[in-house]
């Protein structure tokens, strides 16, 4: 076996590399995978232009598809040559927060003072690779804590077909989950990225009837209509707000999911909720955010607003993927470009700057 392999690398704001790395050592809860595919998220752009810092030379991505190469010698229930997913986030489920229902805020790695060790952002603790250790766009991957985190890929599906379940489909479906969905209900998705998307899935496989998908781009507007979208809305042409008024008829949404993360999508999803609906936020600010007093009737209206960091394990995983084999959803084609490892620079301005209707990339070591 190699001792180097490649990586892309954090350098500085705005320049991310590919690099030599040693290939890592495994302890005895660790396993090593041998990435064949992962993908570029828009947090990976977020860390490219320093909006959310991460230590200098850390691998970046969180999306890993692979074979395991080797396991640990505490790691039960797997075997080497399999092929297996781990979620982005990858928590140990021993800290109060895992233990308490919500796994994607681990606190294990927070010093004494509650502080995550890394850079402060507590709030992600949960969250490992590409955030606190070498991440998912290289050529190997250590995945600690291997047998509360590795979920087997059933026979028959392809890794462009589980990409999206360790980050992208488990958070537009959490979005969805938080959204509060009930049979029959009024649901509006704003914006259709790949996490838009999938919270578009979410909401019609919980039993939402009326779903409303917006944003600026009519090719992305057409795949929401696959995704269970009843009702398109391109707000470069039409009044969004008003729209979703008229649709239901002056009532308002019974819950948007924001999926974008800017001061305008929140306010416009609070905008077109009705009294006592729920905002169900998936984007990652890079802003401090106010709420519009009128539309939160100053406090007194009943809403709920949520967020949500993808949840991570392995049977997280394995929910995913059955929905997958179960043929209830293809997220297949949400991957419309492929790149070698070698090339990822070339990827990253690609996806950051949305150009060729690009939505997710497959990348290949």
């Amino acid at each position: 076996m190699p001792q180097m392999m490649k990586a892309a690398v954090f350098v500085e704001p705005g320049r991310i590399e590919v690099v030599d790395k040693p290939i890592p050592d495994i302890g005895p809860n660790d396993a090593l995978i041998r990435i064949t595919t992962t993908t570029i998220c828009g947090t990976d752009v977020h860390i490219l232009k320093g909006e959310y810092p991460v230590a200098k030379g850390l691998t970046v991505g969180h999306e890993p598809v692979g074979v395991i190469e080797k396991l640990g010698s505490a790691v039960r229930g797997y075997r080497e040559g399999q092929r297996v997913i781990a979620g982005a986030i990858c928590p140990n489920f021993n800290s109060y927060a895992a233990q308490d229902g919500v796994p994607s805020q681990d606190g294990s790695y927070l010093d004494n003072d509650g502080r995550c060790t890394c850079h402060g952002y507590k709030a992600t603790a949960g969250w490992r690779f590409g955030n606190m250790i070498d991440g998912t766009q290289a050529e190997y991957l250590l995945v600690p804590d291997a047998q509360a985190n590795l979920a087997p890929i059933p026979d028959g599906l392809t890794d462009e077909q589980v990409l999206m379940c360790p980050d992208i489909m488990s958070t537009g479906f959490k979005g969805a989950e938080n959204a509060n969905i009930k049979i029959g209900d009024t649901v509006v998705v704003i914006a259709q990225g790949p996490i838009g998307l999938c919270a578009t899935a979410g909401a019609r496989l919980l039993g939402a009837t009326t779903i409303i998908a917006v944003d600026g781009n009519d090719h992305r507007l057409e795949i929401a209509k696959k995704m269970g979208a009843d009702v398109t809305l391109n707000f470069k042409n039409c009044d969004v707000v008003d729209e979703v008024m008229k649709l239901t008829g002056g009532k308002g949404a019974d819950s948007a999911i924001e999926a974008l993360g800017t001061q305008a999508t929140f306010s416009t999803a609070l905008k077109m909720l009705r009294p006592g609906g729920t905002l169900s936020s998936l984007g990652v600010y890079s802003e401090d955010l106010s709420i519009p007093m009128a539309h939160f009737a100053a406090g007194l209206g009943d809403h709920t607003i949520r967020t949500a960091l993808c949840p991570g394990g392995k049977e997280r995983m394995r929910r995913l993927m059955n929905v997958i084999e179960a043929n209830r959803l293809d997220l297949g084609v949400m991957v419309t470009h492929q790149y070698a490892l070698e090339n990822i620079v070339e990827a990253y301005d690609l996806f950051a700057n949305q150009r060729d209707g690009v939505l997710k990339i497959a990348i290949k070591p």
